[in-house]
């Protein structure tokens, strides 16, 4: 193994749309519980657009407020919440180079795939995560604290792998895993159980309404009651009355049941939706009449969930609500920003689930970028016997009638694009980052009467990263398919860009060990670099080809 430097090249966001390459970073010396890392590969992901946006007012960036004693984030100097510079990169492959005295479940020379989110470590908005609150793999070296990476449970966000799969392969299985977490994430089909309801009433409900919710649905812990109507009796659960919303102190609630049609009413109610929460809305026969300000950003980072009833039943709305987020037999699914590199695996995941009578449709207003996916996908869907066809909106008007909409763009106005194009009992993947805080006008009662569902989810779990490992591991499944560039550390500022202006199709893979090689296009390399070209398979990266690169920069 090669000597530890003190210092090292590294990638450091510094400010909001700030980022500077630093060739004089320290190395930092493992404390008793940490481990020090070489960083073999990192991805480069539109999820670090994000940040690179938002920086400390990102919900990953904050301060760490529970889940782990202040007194060790101290003690950790790769912790940099705030305003503190950061270093991205979350899509990393690793290999220990050294370890402190107390450590006790790595040993130098264990190669691991970087899970991402520590989700026991709350935020105030979010969770703690590698490559936000804590540095990420964009540097040669990263420090990782044991008592971080390792949850309540027991479980290392260190999953180990194998020497014959290639770095790029493994490190693409961190955004496959987050795409397979879009679909198979359970979603809440009851009330929480025990948990805060409130019920804002705009018209007399009768006990019988309320008792056959909580019979059907489950028993709320305690119930805050709003309306100029008396609240039922004999609900057995304790009632606190107010008259007005403005009256009601308490945030945060789990499940929110709104009995009206008052447009600015429901939108003050969302703030009273706590993560994880449940707004259900009872139209009772009227309309809003306008569209809603939606906080569509919540869906997709704090797991907010909207059903509703055209009429005054609440318990009819929540036979809405999907097991998880998964596509349906027979589902028309329409993948919008289907060009770039996550709109491809959403095309490759849908077309090989082996869901019966399902088609693809994928869009993008990008030609060129809509073009390349088209061509991996396209003979893919072909020997899967999966309907397959690709749309401009911009130039073929959007897609009608679809069953299922993944939204790869952090667009709002899609969101709303997407309820006027749903069929009945529709789901509308948020899977694209739109910021915690920003809202979109939606048709609210269209999303109503065609029993619509919003679904959203933030990153990946363990267990989807192992199973997904296990596929690349296995043959299975070749995440290599969806390289796009590779480059060195210096050129990574300049991938993080040509990401920003969608530059590349394709996701572009970060080399940290090859000092002075630029940003590369795969299918540019058997110009540039024929020696590494001719290790392609059919124009893919692979095994060979890293190993060639490699070999020629270390």
């Amino acid at each position: 193994m090669k000597e530890i430097p003190q210092t090292q090249y590294a990638v450091q966001l510094v400010g909001a749309d700030k980022l500077v390459v630093n060739r004089d970073k320290v190395v930092f010396s493992p404390g008793r519980h940490q481990i020090l890392c070489r960083v073999e590969v990192v991805g480069l992901c539109f999820s670090d657009m994000k940040l690179l946006k938002q920086f400390s007012n990102h919900v990953r960036k904050g301060e760490i407020v529970s889940g782990i004693d202040r007194g060790i984030l101290g003690e950790i100097p790769s912790y940099v919440p705030g305003d503190a510079a950061t270093v991205p990169g979350h899509e990393a492959v690793v290999r220990i180079e050294a370890v402190g005295p107390g450590v006790t479940g790595f040993e130098r020379g264990q190669r691991y795939l970087v899970e991402t989110d520590y989700r026991w470590l709350r935020t105030a908005g979010s969770n703690a995560a590698f490559g936000y609150n804590f540095e990420g793999a964009l540097q040669e070296y990263v420090l990782m604290d044991e008592r971080v990476i390792t949850s309540p449970q027991g479980r290392s966000m260190l999953i180990p792998l194998c020497e014959e799969v290639s770095a790029s392969a493994a490190a693409m299985v961190e955004p496959w895993a987050c795409v397979e977490h879009a679909y198979v994430s359970e979603e809440r089909q009851g009330l929480k159980a025990g948990g805060a309801m409130l019920i804002v009433a705009d018209v007399s409900v009768g006990g019988d309404v309320i008792r056959k919710l909580f019979g059907d649905w489950g028993m709320p812990g305690e119930l805050s009651w709003v309306s100029e109507y008396a609240a039922p009796e004999g609900l057995s659960v304790a009632v606190k009355k107010a008259a007005g919303i403005s009256e009601v102190d308490k945030s945060g609630y789990d499940d929110v049941i709104y009995f009206g049609s008052d447009a600015g009413k429901v939108e003050r109610l969302f703030d009273k939706v706590g993560t994880g929460g449940l707004l259900n809305i009872a139209l009772c026969w009227d309309k809003f009449g306008r569209e809603i300000v939606t906080p569509v950003g919540r869906v997709h980072y704090e797991g907010i969930r909207i059903v509703g009833s055209v009429g005054s039943d609440p318990a009819e709305a929540m036979r809405v609500i999907p097991a998880t987020g998964e596509i349906r037999d027979g589902d028309r699914v329409n993948i919008v920003g289907a060009g770039g590199p996550m709109g491809v695996m959403h095309a490759i995941r849908t077309i090989s689930l082996g869901a019966e009578g399902v088609s693809v449709v994928a869009s993008d207003i990008d030609e060129e970028r809509l073009g390349a996916a088209a061509k991996i996908v396209s003979s893919m869907a072909k020997r899967n016997g999966v309907e397959f066809g690709s749309c401009n909106p911009s130039k073929d008007g959007p897609v009608d009638a679809v069953d299922y909409t993944a939204l790869m763009a952090p667009v709002p106005a899609l969101v709303g694009e997407a309820v006027r194009s749903a069929a009945e009992r529709g789901i509308i993947n948020i899977f694209a980052g739109i910021p915690v805080s920003v809202t979109g006008d939606i048709d609210l009662d269209s999303y109503i009467s065609r029993r619509l569902y919003f679904v959203g989810t933030s990153g990946s779990v363990v267990t989807d990263m192992r199973r997904l490992l296990a596929k690349v591991e296995s043959g299975e499944l070749d995440t290599n398919v969806c390289v796009g560039a590779v480059c060195g550390l210096e050129s990574a500022a300049e991938g993080m860009r040509a990401v920003e202006q969608r530059q590349i199709t394709g996701k572009i893979i970060v080399y940290p060990g090859c000092k002075g090689f630029g940003l590369v296009k795969v299918d540019a390399l058997n110009a540039t670099m024929p020696e590494v070209g001719r290790c392609l398979d059919e124009g893919v990266w692979t095994l060979a080809a890293e190993k060639k690169l490699l070999e020629i920069y270390c």
